[in-house]
């Protein structure tokens, strides 16, 4: 009983409120993680293709960030993560182009020492 000589209502703790939860920002989340796991598989190409899925998905986060805010943080990280992992990708894609374009009369040498002696003739000027 309170002062007034009512009964006060007993609260419940068994099961906590949508207001007690704590809030997240799962798309924010999945594109930290694709996109630190896109760059780091970005010298292999297969980064870059991560990395797009995690940008979408940084983008959908910042997205629900606005909306929530929650995860803003997260999002941009996954941003630009995500970002990262493409520029590598397609750095690393131009430089074996580049490379392969300026060794290609070494491909088909009699021996590992003719090959390592054309290629370095061709990539040094020699």
């Amino acid at each position: 009983m309170n002062t007034r000589g009512t009964e006060t209502p007993i609260r419940h703790t068994a099961f906590a409120g949508a207001a007690d939860l704590p809030r997240r920002n799962g798309p924010a989340g999945a594109a930290v993680v694709l996109g630190v796991i896109g760059l780091s598989t970005s010298i292999v190409f297969v980064g870059g293709l991560i990395g797009v899925v995690g940008l979408a998905l940084g983008i959908a986060g910042l997205v629900t960030a606005g909306r929530t805010g929650v995860g803003r943080g997260r999002a941009v990280a996954g941003v630009v993560a995500s970002a990262l992992a493409i520029v590598v990708s397609v750095l690393a894609a131009v430089l074996l182009v580049r490379y392969a374009d300026r060794t290609q009369d070494c491909y088909q040498p009699d021996s590992l020492q003719e090959y390592r002696q054309c290629v370095q003739q061709h990539l040094t000027g020699n």
